[in-house]
């Protein structure tokens, strides 16, 4: 235990007695930025909810820097752990700057007053999370993503050792989604503050997480570093997807492949034909793809979304199977699309691939501008479907 700052150990966390998930045994080190992941219903608030003392806990302890939290007093916890959760607040007749002021309250006296000292680190506190021409205004009048930064900058005056935020990106959009993640990582690594957290953006957790927690069914699924949890098996069994994809390489979920057999074969590498997969894709049209070295960033694009894929080894010269059977998948197709290869002594037969699609009269070359042939996209496209 003298190893970790925050642990649980045999916890068990439920509702009226009865627990929702048991044997939760989890070390956190100080400064790390620990997510808890997991389908809606699994019970990931609630563990956050039973380690802030929300809830009484149904077994186990909860240890924060070697203390068990049950023990200390409301005081001393808040000197210790702020906490952002969802429920949503509305205080009545109270500014956005009294709001913040109230994470000072465990350092004044009894009737509340605040220092000069306490009133710079509620504005500075307004200032990190870009809030400071909020102060004036109510906090019932304002955005429900604005009332997420005011609840941070609340979390942040507090002083905290310990973060717990429960989904606080939600109401968010992209640009202050990333806005308040980076003010938690600066948190974590400049000040050692520890930040337990939920998230259902899973690419937001597996690029800002230290480790994650998956959290399903009545025990703790998985807990490791994100390269170890965000992989395609452990993500798709633990929010039971069927009916498409997550990619790991580009932290991703993506819509089922195109059904049927190839209409389009795409001859691309180094990314060229991304935006020619996830475009016949959106048109529904099933493709093929080929010759991808399978180090190449548009093989773990089109292994997910082309019908199929002929590969080769990387750093190996084409072989003469590949090669046939991309030659054999073009003659069926009814387009040949050349997305830009570039051409080296590896893969010096794709000259002879693009020349063979360019014979047969079917080649076509990605527009740079629209990074999708003119005739795919347009009506003599849709006319040769029917």
């Amino acid at each position: 235990m003298a190893d970790y700052y925050f642990q649980m150990k045999s916890l068990s966390v439920g509702y009226n007695g009865r627990p929702l998930i048991h044997d939760i045994n989890i070390g956190i080190h100080k400064g790390e930025i620990v997510t808890l992941i997991g389908p809606n219903g699994s019970g990931k608030s609630t563990i956050l909810k039973s380690i802030t003392r929300q809830l009484s806990l149904i077994g186990g302890t909860v240890f924060l820097d070697r203390q068990n939290i049950g023990k200390l007093t409301y005081k001393e916890l808040s000197r210790k752990m702020s906490v952002v959760l969802t429920e949503r607040m509305k205080p009545e007749l109270m500014t956005c700057h009294e709001m913040v002021a109230t994470g000072r309250y465990p350092y004044t006296g009894r009737l509340g007053i605040l220092s000069r000292e306490d009133e710079k680190k509620v504005e500075d506190a307004m200032i990190a999370v870009h809030a400071a021409d909020l102060g004036c205004r109510s906090y019932n009048a304002i955005s429900d993503g604005q009332r997420q930064r005011i609840l941070l900058a609340r979390a942040i005056c507090q002083e905290p050792e310990i973060i717990i935020l429960d989904e606080p990106t939600s109401f968010l959009d992209v640009r202050h989604k990333l806005e308040l993640l980076s003010i938690l990582r600066s948190m974590a690594k400049e000040k050692q503050i520890t930040v337990i957290m939920s998230l259902h953006e899973i690419d937001l957790a597996q690029k800002i997480s230290d480790k994650i927690i998956c959290v399903k069914g009545e025990t703790i699924a998985n807990f490791g570093r994100p390269e170890e949890i965000f992989n395609e098996d452990v993500i798709r069994d633990l929010y039971e997807i069927d009916n498409g994809f997550f990619d790991p390489l580009f932290g991703s979920i993506e819509l089922p492949s195109p059904k049927g057999e190839p209409e389009v074969f795409v001859i691309s590498a180094c990314g060229s034909g991304i935006p020619i997969f996830r475009r016949l894709q959106k048109e529904n049209v099933p493709f093929a793809a080929g010759i991808l070295y399978t180090n190449d960033v548009d093989y773990q694009l089109a292994r997910l979304l082309a019908a199929e894929v002929v590969t080769e080894r990387p750093f190996e010269q084409i072989s003469d199977d590949a090669y046939d059977r991309a030659l054999a998948l073009m003659k069926k197709c009814k387009y040949v699309i050349d997305a830009g290869v570039p051409i080296g002594v590896c893969n010096r037969r794709m000259e002879a691939l693009l020349k063979e699609g360019e014979k047969s009269g079917k080649l076509e070359k990605s527009q740079q501008k629209s990074s999708f042939p003119l005739t795919l996209s347009g009506e003599l496209f849709y006319n040769s479907r029917k």
